[in-house]
């Protein structure tokens, strides 16, 4: 699985960076074993076992990135996913809706948080349950916020 073209590029580096890095403080501990920086870490995030996503700081989030584990379990490409307002990601269902905004407050006041559950849905309505979730805020080098990133470990469809 090849990473796409176009995400070769400095500032999905620079974001990736950023990714990383704000995981490991939040959790004092490294995402991979190994260190990994530019092109290569790009791959090994594409590349992970895991959903890695992220979303910038608007008033209603967008994603700004998705590896391909993410985007396999979200049944869309990265041009799609990365013009969806992250709550699109969840049920319309209002309960799903303020548990949502509940853990986005609460990882915007705590930092980071590690034990995420909820329902998620796909593209084609596929409907997931995420158990054991990280979601943590992303900080630059300068140690302004950036946005939010998740990394989902564990999941099954319901439907």
């Amino acid at each position: 699985m090849a990473v796409p073209d176009y995400l070769m590029s400095s500032d999905v580096e620079t974001h990736l960076s950023t990714v990383v890095e704000s995981y490991q403080r939040c959790y004092s501990e490294p995402m991979f074993a190994d260190t990994y920086q530019g092109s290569e870490l790009v791959e090994k995030v594409w590349q992970a076992a895991f959903a890695l996503v992220s979303h910038g700081t608007e008033d209603d989030p967008i994603f700004n990135f998705a590896n391909q584990t993410a985007l396999d379990l979200f049944e869309m490409d990265f041009e799609t996913f990365t013009s969806l307002p992250s709550k699109q990601s969840a049920e319309n269902e209002k309960l799903t809706q303020t548990e949502r905004d509940a853990l986005l407050k609460e990882v915007t006041n705590s930092g980071c948080i590690d034990n995420y559950s909820g329902v998620r849905i796909s593209a084609k309505g596929r409907r997931f349950f995420v158990e054991n979730a990280r979601v943590w805020n992303l900080t630059d080098t300068a140690g302004k916020h950036v946005g939010q990133a998740a990394l989902l470990r564990q999941w099954k469809f319901i439907d």
